[in-house]
């Protein structure tokens, strides 16, 4: 196996990570797409720290003090059953971001290998593989999670699941548009020469090359995932009660709108700016990108 090493040389080795010194330096020249990336670290942060970040239990109830305006005490008032809404907007971050990661994670396990598979194999392996996606992306999103809720149960995870089936063609496009690409290239063509085997190929020379476009589709894929999770907590399918969710807080603002309008800007707020955000950032990875690749042909 030293010889397909030698064959891929360090030429191939610069060209694999030229793009990433390329987006750094138009990263910086973007300071819309940092300031969104900034926003997306503090929710992590927010996520990560909620029990020392949240002033009261999100879900201890004080129905003597429901539907409270903001004052001193409650810096943004509290729900129908009392409880503080700062404390359980900090509590959704949680579970806005761990439902996206579940619903991207699916979407990357099964459209990234295969798409790759499709891209490298071609023939009659891409035509089925394409031909499944195709009918997998022209199913509703809502009525896939409907069906798979009614069937597996209830619950966040299930809804989440039924998202990530949907947003898997993407990656799966993506991934085989790349690795078709990638494939014509003289590295490849020498490492399949040498005897290289199949899977060797695909790992070492395929995978790293493919990344770049996929983590663009991861970023995204997030802020879909997270305005998916709250329209489906809104419809009560996704968070159960009684969860800090951003949707099921709509959902309970929306219940309350004549006696208690101000519940409603906190998630609402929140949803718009995490899924902007992750617009931005996937829209900033974008230009990056493929300033790097012109760079790089040039």
């Amino acid at each position: 196996m030293t010889p397909t090493t030698s064959a891929a040389g360090p030429a191939e080795t610069t060209r694999r990570f030229a793009w990433f010194r390329t987006a750094i330096g138009v990263l910086r020249k973007r300071p819309v797409t940092v300031i969104a990336g900034l926003f997306i670290v503090l929710l992590v942060i927010a996520a990560i720290f909620a029990p020392v970040l949240a002033p009261y239990d999100p879900y201890a109830q004080d129905l003597l003090h429901r539907l409270r305006p903001p004052d001193g005490r409650h810096l943004l008032g509290t729900d129908d059953y009392g409880r503080d809404a700062l404390s359980r907007l900090i509590f959704g971050v949680r579970i806005s971001l761990t439902a996206a990661l579940q619903a991207v994670g699916v979407a990357l396990v099964l459209g990234l290998p295969l798409g790759v598979v499709a891209g490298y194999r071609g023939g009659w392996v891409a035509a089925v593989l394409t031909r499944c996606m195709e009918a997998l992306m022209s199913t509703p999103a809502l009525v896939l999670a409907i069906t798979i809720v009614a069937v597996l149960g209830s619950g966040i995870g299930n809804a989440m699941f039924a998202v990530g089936l949907v947003m898997a063609p993407r990656f799966f496009r993506v991934a085989r548009a790349s690795t078709m690409d990638v494939r014509a290239e003289t590295y490849i063509e020498a490492s399949i020469a040498l005897g290289c085997r199949t899977s060797r190929t695909i790992v070492r020379h395929i995978l790293p090359n493919v990344m770049p476009p996929i983590i663009l589709v991861i970023s995204v894929s997030f802020g879909t995932a997270v305005a998916s999770e709250a329209s489906l907590s809104f419809l009560g399918l996704g968070a159960k009660a009684p969860a800090a969710s951003w949707g099921s807080m709509l959902s309970t603002a929306a219940s309350n709108m004549q006696l208690a309008p101000h519940l409603v800007w906190p998630p609402g707020v929140m949803i718009f700016l995490t899924v902007l955000a992750f617009t931005y950032l996937g829209d900033g990875a974008r230009r990056a990108l493929t300033r790097s690749r012109n760079g790089s042909d040039n």
